[in-house]
């Protein structure tokens, strides 16, 4: 719960300030970016402080090393929060990080269906719904930066079309 609490509530507060006047902040993406380099930098961490076993008890039986897999996954995850970061780079750490979280989702299966944790949110549909929300915010800053570079792409040149003179003022 608290990875989505952090992603809502970093992302509104930075939104705000954009609102307010905070120029690079101003583009909505930017905000959302931020929020989930904040989400995956928590759960990223949580693989190596706090969480590391219950996240190894995660990994199903048929997969090789456990705590390997934890560590790697952390890594990426860790990696693709500061990619996030930057503007050239976020594009593409959101779609690799989307390709994560469907890669990994497995994982939540296997914990719900063994009934590791205890509460509601431990539950798997309550973890689909997270990992929905957290997919959807990857996807949302993947197709913004694509769509914001093909129309780049498509700008209209004011070039003189052939035979048209052209002034030399």
């Amino acid at each position: 719960m608290e990875p989505l609490i952090a992603l809502v509530l970093v992302t509104l507060v930075l939104h705000a300030a954009g609102a307010a006047g905070v120029g690079r902040l101003k583009p909505w993406v930017v905000p959302l970016r931020i929020g989930l380099a904040v989400m995956f930098t928590m759960t990223g961490l949580a693989h190596f402080v706090g969480m590391r076993q219950e996240l190894i008890d995660m990994v199903p039986p048929s997969l090789p090393a456990p705590g390997l897999l934890v560590t790697v996954t952390g890594v990426l995850e860790l990696v693709g929060a500061a990619a996030l970061l930057r503007a050239r780079s976020a594009p593409w750490s959101a779609a690799a990080l989307s390709a994560f979280l469907v890669a990994v989702f497995p994982a939540n299966v296997y914990a719900a269906q063994q009934g590791l944790g205890s509460s509601t949110a431990d539950s798997l549909g309550y973890r689909t719904a997270i990992q929905v929300v957290f997919l959807a915010a990857t996807l949302t800053v993947a197709v913004h930066h694509l769509r914001a570079r093909r129309a780049a792409q498509h700008v209209p040149t004011t070039a003189p079309a052939p035979g048209q003179l052209v002034s030399a003022s």
